[in-house]
């Protein structure tokens, strides 16, 4: 985005980011950059209608009092912003912004009140469900990079947007974005999903950490990207140790985004990562991520192995690894 950091370890938007202790302690561990919990529209909205219930619930009591509350006002998203600003005055490493909504004229108001907060950068999470069954994907599409236009037209700072894997053309809608002027692209974001509890017969809400297995999908779709957008590339979701940091980058990317990782391991893992990335530059001979950066993305292979990020890819693999596969199952 423009924004030099120490290293590509960025700290991911989540609980972790949202507490100025554990910021302190991220820097601490040697985290190049810092994503703070997202601000959310519904969140917003939810605490709203919360706050009205409770002033109201005791209205027209009796004849002679209309209220027992003085008049008041909801804040709205103003304590987020008074902690982000907070953040970022007392973080050392770059704070960057994260806002996920659905109405556009919140997309912009906040992406402005976001801004005024001294952050670094803004990042923008273009997850959205359709709205009814008629909804083509066209549509929310067309949407989404309305929204990211209008907040570049707004802002100074640098825009990146974090998407979901789930496009019918994930590359053509990255490239889409591009062309609209995004800073960077996060791929991907981890989605939560209600699960269901069959004996009460009811949902349930579990948090579902990423699993390193997750981050082949990214490490294909970053190797796909790399090379052919203007912006920069950032990868996340399943990002776990240092050898995942370079497969992201000979895939590609220019950053990593990291956060079941932290939870499970703790910001001390930040320095682990960091050394075993070094350790395997310094054993290869690599002075800087960019001697590698992007060394086996398709760009980069150009016509060698042309099968490898393309859907033939099934069949060579298939036939490649068939015997050696069924020995090892029998």
């Amino acid at each position: 985005l423009g924004i030099k950091l120490d290293n590509p370890i960025i700290a991911g938007a989540c609980g972790l980011t949202s507490d100025l202790r554990m910021i302190e302690k991220l820097q601490e561990s040697g985290v190049g950059a810092i994503v703070c919990k997202s601000l959310f529209q519904e969140e917003i909205e939810l605490e709203y209608m919360k706050f009205q219930r409770d002033i109201h619930q005791y209205d027209d009591i009796n004849a002679e009092m209309l209220t027992i509350f003085p008049d008041l006002e909801h804040g709205g998203p103003k304590e987020h912003l008074y902690w982000l600003k907070r953040a970022k005055e007392e973080a050392s490493v770059p704070v960057i912004g994260s806002l996920n909504a659905q109405d556009e004229e919140i997309w912009l108001d906040y992406a402005r009140r976001i801004e005024d907060t001294g952050v670094d950068a803004i990042e923008l999470n273009l997850y959205r469900t359709p709205e009814h069954d008629g909804q083509s994907s066209e549509e929310l599409e067309r949407r989404q990079l309305s929204v990211l236009s209008k907040v570049k037209e707004v802002l100074s700072i640098p825009v990146s947007i974090k998407i979901s894997p789930f496009y019918t053309n994930l590359t053509g809608f990255i490239q889409a974005a591009d062309a609209v002027g995004v800073d960077g692209v996060v791929v991907f974001n981890t989605l939560f999903a209600p699960d269901m509890d069959i004996i009460r017969e009811r949902h349930t809400f579990p948090i579902s950490f990423s699993r390193k297995e997750d981050n082949l999908f990214t490490q294909k779709y970053t190797g796909l990207i790399h090379g052919n957008i203007s912006g920069d590339l950032c990868a996340g979701r399943g990002i776990m140790d240092g050898e995942d940091i370079v497969k992201m980058i000979l895939a590609g990317a220019d950053a990593v985004q990291v956060v079941s990782t932290l939870y499970r391991n703790t910001h001390y893992h930040i320095g682990i990562m960091k050394k075993d990335l070094e350790d395997w530059m310094k054993e290869k001979g690599y002075s800087s991520l960019d001697d590698f950066r992007g060394k086996l993305s398709r760009k980069s292979l150009g016509g060698r192995k042309p099968w490898l990020y393309k859907r033939s890819q099934y069949v060579k693999m298939l036939m490649q690894d068939s015997e050696s596969l069924a020995a090892k199952i029998f």
